[in-house]
């Protein structure tokens, strides 16, 4: 079982910074995200994309702003259990909560947050007969491992920026790269559409355009699919089918554990701590709802920031914490570093 001060459920923007917030105040923190890996959507849905209103960035790719948050947070060590959701949660007679993944893993906090964004992130699937039953035996709605693909056939089915990213990466992973799409225009970064139509002149991906996948062959794996391209279809042998059409939030089985629901997302006491009606878990970010709420990432900033200091006294109870400015106390990392700025220096002018 994994101890920690704070589970955090979700490791989208707010979830990661919360760690730093965590840190300063010397908890420690684990993160649980549905996906396989950490940024919620701005990693899965736009990495490429830029963002205007985070203070001090003019302008900031989400994938970068993912970046420098995972470095910010780095020296608080903090635990990820990705590609797993959050199932169950009991509370303990310590007060603490036991917390069981759909995977069985099991987590032991003293707090939850529940950052996840949206809710836990689905993958949108084709309307294709017998889909479910090749799952995990070739289809692949998420790419944890690259490696998986290595010398292996791999159809890949859409148009966003996932679907022209994966096309370039596993270019060079696997023996064959097919990029189907039902338009011939693609919704993505310009670098990324340029580079795909390289690979494709080059030979190193096919792309079928305007297609759709229609069908799934394969006693017990997939070893083919069929699609229809202007209305006449034909096979293509596959060793694996990834169709990237996007996520679908849904709040999930958290959903079921007591919290006040309104509208899908979880009611907070925004007037203190954006805590729950069940004390010691906590909801930030666009997970939660009070009045005045804004969908913001820096909104969910703020949230993380005061769910931290309410943490702290249920984790240390009767204990006092004095706010220190960063720029006077410096940070401590659990790793041992430590940033503070120069000290001055006292010397006579003469």
């Amino acid at each position: 079982m994994i101890q920690t001060d704070i589970l955090i459920i979700g490791a989208g923007p707010t979830g990661l910074f919360a760690v730093f917030e965590a840190g300063l105040l010397k908890l420690k923190c684990h993160i649980l995200d549905a996906l396989p890996q950490a940024g919620g959507q701005l990693s899965e849905l736009y990495p490429k994309k830029p963002i205007y209103d985070i203070p001090g960035f003019p302008e900031v790719l989400a994938g970068d702003l993912v970046n420098n948050l995972m470095e910010q947070i780095k020296q608080f060590e903090p635990g990820f259990t990705l590609g797993e959701r959050a199932e169950t949660i009991e509370k303990q007679e310590d007060g603490s909560f036991i917390i069981t993944s759909n995977e069985g893993t099991q987590f032991n906090a003293k707090v939850v947050a529940i950052a996840g964004g949206l809710g836990s992130f689905e993958p949108r699937k084709p309307l294709i007969d017998g889909i479910n039953f090749y799952e995990n035996k070739g289809i692949k709605y998420f790419i944890k491992d690259p490696e998986e693909f290595r010398n292996k056939r791999v159809v890949i089915a859409g148009g966003g920026d996932s679907a022209l990213d994966w096309s370039i990466f596993l270019s060079n992973v696997a023996s064959e790269v097919t990029l189907i799409h039902r338009r011939n225009e693609f919704r993505g970064a310009l670098d990324s559409v340029e580079k795909v139509q390289e690979l494709k002149d080059s030979g190193k991906i096919r792309m079928i355009t305007p297609a759709e996948v229609v069908g799934l062959n394969g006693a017990e794996h997939i070893e083919s699919i069929v699609i229809d391209e202007n209305g006449a279809n034909r096979t293509i042998d596959t060793d694996y089918f990834i169709p990237l059409f996007g996520l679908t939030p849904k709040l999930g089985p958290i959903g079921n554990w007591g919290l006040e629901i309104e509208k899908n997302a979880i009611k907070v006491d925004n007037a203190l701590d954006y805590q729950t009606n069940i004390p010691g878990i906590f909801a930030i970010g666009d997970v939660n709802t009070y009045p005045g709420k804004l969908k913001l990432i820096l909104c969910g900033f703020h949230e993380a920031t005061l769910m931290c200091q309410a943490a702290y006294q249920i984790i240390n109870p009767g204990k006092k914490y004095v706010l220190k400015y960063t720029t006077v106390a410096g940070v401590d990392g659990f790793d041992g570093t430590r940033k503070e700025a120069p000290k001055a220096v006292v010397k006579a002018i003469v």
